[in-house]
């Protein structure tokens, strides 16, 4: 893993995609909701998230897919972290996330993303010099919705972060339970 210059204290983003999205006949893209499958899966993403990866702040697209997902996420926190929306997190690509990623506040440990595909897929492999286990092939393959990557990085500020500058620890893909 490439070490930032200047080292700092351990940093992880975490990269939440958002969980499965309904495609209702005559809805604009920004406003389609999550289907049963995301309705399940995101309050798993949360359990999962819970288990290791909480953030200090969220950033979340405002797509209602997205905003749905962190709500249903978060809720299954005893102390859910403040969320900024940020309508640049909608369609981005990786010079876009990057710019909103490195407007978070330094004292930041854990910065939670919420948003959407292909960008996030592209972020993370951008980011990720390596990655433990089968991490990197994993999201090569796919990175589904509901889907979860850590990144850990040493950095005095999140504007540290870049390219190749990352250590990729885990992918997770939770799925709620169907019902019986």
């Amino acid at each position: 893993m490439r070490r930032t210059a200047g080292g700092g204290p351990l940093r992880r983003l975490v990269v939440l995609r958002h969980a499965k999205s309904a495609w209702p006949e005559g809805v604009e893209d920004l406003r389609r909701p999550l289907a049963p499958r995301g309705l399940r899966d995101a309050p798993a993403a949360g359990r999962a998230l819970a288990a290791g990866s909480l953030p200090d702040l969220a950033l979340c697209s405002t797509a209602v897919r997205a905003r749905r997902t962190w709500e249903l996420a978060s809720a299954e926190w005893a102390t859910p972290p403040p969320v900024r929306y940020d309508r640049r997190l909608y369609a981005a690509g990786v010079r876009e996330l990057l710019e909103v990623v490195h407007e978070a506040p330094a004292q930041v440990r854990t910065l939670l993303l919420v948003g959407h595909n292909p960008g996030l897929e592209d972020l993370v492999l951008t980011l990720a010099a390596d990655g433990l286990d089968d991490t990197l092939d994993r999201v090569r393959t796919k990175f589904p919705t509901s889907a979860f990557a850590v990144l850990a990085w040493h950095g005095a500020g999140w504007p540290d972060l870049g390219p190749g500058g990352a250590l990729l620890t885990s992918f997770t893909v939770p799925r709620g339970k169907k019902p019986s």
